[in-house]
């Protein structure tokens, strides 16, 4: 706001005062005159040039009762007028060069901008239009321009105001020195061009910097100008867009030393926990907050410098009272080049060769008073008096102990270097052109004698070329030239001297900015001698995840542990990502593992004791069958059909050993054998006993008068058919079972998330509903039977064993049905081999024990006679 009012002050008196018409006469001339401090040299075209030689400007209160007085600049600044004398140096350089612009003679007029918003826009008007006093109207008005080009200004300030009217005429201005990220717009400033990388890449270089420390909690510092301002904007925006660091604050700088609001500032800076603060601000004003610095003594900051001040004329800032507090800066600084001849340039300067000065006092001769302290005559009133010397233009330069003749960090001069080129190259290129191939309309070119500003632009943006030093140069589409910078570290070495010293260079690409750094080089100013740490929160550990602190950065947030089955192996992670589904997180959280597995196994004690349970009643029937085989003859293996028993005692042991199927890592082929072993050697056992209750029933009708048939439908082949025929039932019953729906292994994570329970899905719930109620029918039946047919004479009557075994079986088997329900995992193998055994051994001890008992122990029963009921024989 502040700079678009002057500028519209400006322009209204400069425009409505600079010709003043007298009864139509036919000249013209200037209302007045600005008093601007400069330096000429004629040529056949004449570059403009905007610099800094002095810090201060004064104006003298205006009454308006008589002539305005014009401002007065004092305050000699060495560094601005050796970027004046640079320019002047490539000038020559280039007029001495036959290979560009042959027979051109390239003149320039530089003025003195003061540092000042004001005196600047001044200069670039009088630089765009001339200062001649007086104008004969002709018929004809030709000739050119009063300048084709303006390199500067060095501020972005002035720089926004001077290209935004020199944008309407489309004359070319080429800064060395203005950083502001806004002059990129080359729609709002057309004819503006810098040598120097705007402040959006400086603000990316130094993001790159916090990265690769790690410093996610810094303070910003900022002056209270388009350069700082829009600094400030650059950062917050890419800084959201990073989300890898935060702004601790953001304070403006005050444009004068106001102690009040810089002792505010500083209270920010020792209250806050960021060791980091950045300062975009004005090397001549940085004095201002460090001796607000010093006077608080606020140590341990790590200061991180913007390109205006990292260079700084070392007398003002790298002094040993604020090398304690600024010692290890890190900075941001243009890129060093390398000018040869510049040094003899400048060591030819002579005062008497700038007296002819007809628009103010000269540059040189006020640089020669402060360089050596001296006045030339006449010497102002009390000169003399207090001793002090008179200049005589024969000073010797070579005895001046200042920055001014050092070439050997040459980076703003080398943009000046840059900048004169790039427009000397635009106007070669220009007069090369070749009529007919021109790029203007009708395929014309532009010539020396009616050159336009705007024409040059066309070239300007063109233009590439390489300097000596080996750079190139060229302009992208917002006037803006390759980017790179050097970083520089502030050394205070062990003597008390101080050194800054090159630890690397960012460089911009199309894939984002590369930072180089030689660490072993950066000096830090702290006790540890390593970079310090600059965080609002601690690094999450691998294993946690951030939770932002509500109301405040970022960057500021608590650790959370990951839950259960979720990891982070990597720190500051925003989440906790989940496992696969075959690994769960270990104890710290910060990488999966495999999860552990759990299956009915041999190895477990449960495996072992059922394997071994098994295995014993395997045994067992093979020692019965082995005493039935023994004793096949004696009357109590043959009664009711020892063929029976035999097979009974065969599919017991079958039981037995299915058993062991479901024990071990569930296989696809376990899975499908488990129940179809187990479902097929039941229905084999209970249909023996089943058949053998019928046989009991068809004996005991047919001792009664008339039923003697019932024995004929009950021999030996339709005993064998009958439990064949029930046996084929349920083989079907499994075979439709595994080609429907087959039973396959599962790994269930249901009832553990840390365990893996492998288990064989029954795959149709309807087929082993099937197999089991088949099994339980069966079983029923013979129950059944065998109760109705209980009461028999028989003294040995096999029906009230199969009844009470029959009611053993049938207990077991439904208590297995909630219990294999509601058992998670290998616990329901478990259940059903359980199930298994249990009525495995139910019927072989309620079947076979008495039996045995008989034959080994008691066997004065095993005899026709006491089976039949009539007595022990003798």
């Amino acid at each position: 706001m502040r700079t678009n009012l002057l500028l519209l002050v400006l322009l209204s008196c400069y425009f409505t005062s600079v010709i003043s018409f007298s009864q139509f006469s036919l000249s013209c001339q200037l209302q007045g005159q600005f008093d601007l401090n400069g330096m000429y040299k004629t040529g056949d075209v004449v570059l403009g040039g905007l610099f800094q030689i002095h810090f201060f400007s004064s104006v003298a209160i205006q009454s308006f009762t008589s002539q305005p007085q014009q401002p007065t600049c004092s305050g000699v600044y060495a560094l601005g007028f050796k970027l004046a004398q640079t320019m002047a140096f490539a000038i020559d350089e280039i007029n001495r060069n036959s290979n560009l612009l042959p027979n051109v003679t390239v003149g320039y007029t530089l003025y003195d901008s003061c540092q000042e918003l004001g005196i600047g826009f001044r200069a670039a008007l009088s630089l765009a239009n001339s200062q001649e006093e007086k104008i004969i109207l002709n018929d004809t008005c030709s000739g050119n321009p009063p300048v084709i080009g303006i390199v500067g200004d060095p501020s972005s300030t002035p720089s926004i105001a001077i290209s935004s009217v020199l944008g309407l005429y489309r004359v070319p201005m080429v800064s060395y020195f203005a950083t502001c990220s806004c002059l990129s717009d080359h729609q709002k400033y057309p004819s503006f061009f810098r040598t120097i990388p705007s402040d959006a890449f400086q603000v990316r270089a130094m993001i790159q910097i916090l990265k690769h420390f790690g410093w996610t909690w810094v303070g910003l510092l900022v002056t209270d100008d388009d350069y700082g301002l829009h600094a400030a904007r650059s950062f917050q925006s890419e800084l959201s867009l990073s989300g890898e660091s935060c702004l601790a604050y953001t304070e403006v700088l005050p444009w004068s030393k106001d102690t009040d609001e810089l002792r505010r500032i500083v209270d920010v800076m020792k209250k806050s926990t960021a060791r980091v603060v950045i300062v975009f601000e004005h090397y001549s004003r940085v004095i201002n907050l460090m001796e607000e610095v010093v006077r608080q003594n606020l140590t341990g900051i790590q200061w991180m410098a913007s390109e205006s001040w990292t260079v700084a004329v070392p007398d003002v800032l790298q002094t040993p009272q604020l090398m304690p507090y600024l010692g290890g800066t890190l900075g941001i600084a243009i890129r060093r080049g390398e000018i040869p001849g510049l040094r003899e340039f400048l060591l030819q300067i002579r005062p008497d060769r700038h007296h002819n000065n007809s628009y103010g006092n000269s540059m040189v001769n006020q640089f020669w008073e402060f360089a050596f302290q001296c006045r030339f005559a006449p010497a102002p009133a009390g000169w003399l008096e207090g001793e002090g010397a008179i200049c005589t233009g024969q000073e010797d330069l070579k005895n001046v102990d200042n920055e001014f003749l050092d070439v050997s960090d040459l980076r703003p001069e080398y943009n000046v270097y840059k900048a004169v080129y790039a427009l000397a190259y635009s106007l070669d290129e220009m007069l090369r052109c070749k009529p007919g191939r021109g790029p203007f309309s009708g395929n014309s070119c532009a010539t020396l004698q009616s050159l336009e500003p705007w024409q040059l632009i066309y070239y300007l943006e063109r233009v590439n070329f390489t300097t000596p030093f080996g750079d190139q140069v060229s302009f992208d589409e917002n006037g803006d030239v390759e980017p790179i910078y050097d970083v520089m570290n502030w050394l205070w070495l062990p003597d008390g001297s101080t050194k800054v010293q090159s630890v690397g260079e960012v460089k911009g690409s199309g894939e984002g900015e590369e930072l180089i750094l030689d660490e072993n080089r950066i000096f830090w100013n702290f006790e540890s001698k390593k970079p310090p740490q600059s965080v609002c929160s601690e690094n999450c550990p691998p294993g946690t995840h951030m939770v932002r602190e509500k109301g405040k950065p970022q960057c500021c947030f608590d650790c959370i542990p990951c839950s259960e089955g979720k990891i982070t192996n990597k720190s500051n992670s925003l989440e906790c990502t989940s496992c696969p589904e075959d690994f769960w997180s270990n104890p710290q959280r910060d990488h999966c593992i495999p999860k552990k597995t759990e299956f009915l196994s041999y190895h477990d004690p449960l495996g072992i004791c059922l394997m071994a349970t098994s295995l014993l009643g395997t045994f067992i029937c093979a020692v019965v069958l082995g005493i039935f085989i023994c004793h096949r003859t004696t009357p109590i293996v043959r009664a009711n059909n020892s063929e029976l028993s035999f097979q009974l005692l065969v599919s017991l042991k079958l039981c037995f050993l299915c058993s062991l199927l479901f024990i071990g890592r569930p296989r696809l082929w376990t899975c499908q054998l488990r129940h179809a072993a187990f479902g097929i050697s039941f229905v084999l056992c209970v249909s023996c006993i089943l058949v053998k209750t019928m046989v009991v029933l068809a004996v005991f009708k047919a001792s009664k008068p008339g039923g003697g048939t019932s024995l004929k439908w009950f021999g030996a082949m339709q005993q064998r058919g009958t439990v064949l025929f029930l046996t084929s039932i349920q083989a079907a019953i499994c075979t439709t079972w595994l080609v429907s729906s087959s039973p396959t292994p599962h790994k269930n994570t249901q009832y553990h998330n840390d365990k893996i329970v492998y288990e064989c899905a029954v795959g149709s719930t309807v087929g082993f509903a099937v197999l089991l109620g088949y099994i339980g029918m069966l079983a029923f039946l013979s129950f059944l039977i065998a109760f109705l047919v209980r009461n028999l004479p028989d003294s040995f009557n096999e029906a009230k064993l199969i009844t009470f075994s029959m009611l053993i079986f049938c207990a077991v088997w439904v208590a297995f049905v909630p219990a294999y329900v509601s058992s998670p995992g290998n616990l329901a193998d478990a259940v059903e081999v359980f199930a298994i055994l249990a009525s495995g051994f139910g019927l072989l001890i309620t079947l076979f024990g008495p039996k045995c008992y008989i034959i080994l122990l008691r066997p004065e029963l095993n005899t026709k006679k006491a089976v039949m009921g009539r007595g022990v024989e003798s």
